[in-house]
């Protein structure tokens, strides 16, 4: 598989999403999954310590034994893992590193998350902290995720001033129906922490500092998976099968621009995975894309879909059906 660059790491372009692991699946089948994921080619494999409570960091290190230097190892924090684990603040994010490489089982985290911006906290504050566990030895890189233009240039000047190891990357979503980061960035009027909702030109900031961007839901919640047709309920267990969830991810007019994309990918002879992969990598800063699997089958489809990439012509074509 084609790999690409994050900062010192060489990372396969379609990552696997360990986000079910410890919820939807348990310890046997996580070991399937990373598995195959392996097997096909997939060296990312990104979790968090929020995920399946806590559990997907340790299943993940219990399917890695015998296997770790294979893997790309990325978690995150940040988010609430409960009362007391949370946020950026230094003392926290030694705990919560100590935490993820016990869970893990593993001696250095290769790529280290701030899951979202802790406004709490000064972000010079997070990176010292974060610039200590790398000098320690027990990170190898570290990132962020959730941020907006606004917030990654802050956070390169603070790590310039601590002469230390800057963000690497950003993981935030895009998709086919999520376009957020193509925007232009926003006009710089000082106000990084009302920017943070503002994930505009986020694409253009990591080619400006040279850094990478990994896609989250770049399925859409599914929507390009393939499961959902026009005029049929969503599959029983599947992301869209509530109504609430239908309507706010998929909804009729999404699923009327599905079909028309199901029938171009038919006349190119591809899959809608091979559609929502490929566009996503079109741009040279998308480092690895992220997919979940919840069966084996669903990481080699998924490692299977990280080759095709389309023509100039053919992107317009996509255009003209999204714009639609």
């Amino acid at each position: 598989m084609e790999t690409r660059r994050i900062g010192q790491l060489d990372v396969s372009v379609i990552g696997l999403g360990c986000n079910n692991f410890g919820g939807r699946l348990d310890a046997a089948q996580t070991n399937e999954v990373v598995s195959a994921a392996l097997d096909s080619g997939i060296n990312l494999l990104d979790t968090a310590d929020i995920y399946g409570a806590t559990l997907s960091e340790e299943y993940l290190g219990l399917a890695l034994r015998g296997r770790r230097e294979q893997a790309i190892v990325a978690t995150k924090f940040g988010m609430r893992v409960d009362d007391e684990r949370q946020g950026a603040a230094p003392q926290y994010v030694r705990r919560a590193c100590e935490d993820s490489l016990q869970r893990l089982g593993i001696e250095t985290i290769d790529l280290y998350w701030l899951h979202q911006p802790d406004p709490s906290v000064p972000i010079s504050d997070t990176l010292g902290a974060l610039h200590e566990l790398v000098q320690q030895g027990k990170l190898r890189e570290i990132a962020c995720s959730n941020f907006s233009a606004a917030q990654l240039r802050e956070a390169r000047s603070a790590a310039d001033q601590l002469n230390g190891p800057a963000f690497c990357a950003v993981q935030n979503e895009y998709s086919m129906f999520v376009r957020e980061p193509e925007g232009e960035i926003p006009a710089d009027d000082g106000a990084v922490e009302r920017e943070s909702t503002d994930k505009r030109g986020v694409l253009q900031q990591c080619a400006e500092l040279g850094i990478g961007f990994v896609p989250y839901f770049p399925l859409a919640s599914g929507l390009l998976t393939g499961k959902y047709h026009a005029g049929q309920p969503a599959p029983e267990g599947t992301r869209l099968s509530s109504t609430g969830a239908w309507q706010r991810f998929g909804g009729d007019e999404r699923i009327a621009t599905v079909e028309k994309l199901r029938g171009w990918c038919a006349d190119q002879g591809i899959t809608l995975l091979e559609l929502a992969h490929g566009w996503l990598l079109r741009h040279e800063c998308v480092a690895s894309v992220i997919s979940g699997a919840t069966k084996p089958e669903q990481a080699v489809a998924n490692a299977a879909a990280g080759a095709w990439r389309a023509s100039a012509s053919q992107l317009q074509e996509l255009e003209e059906i999204l714009a639609g």
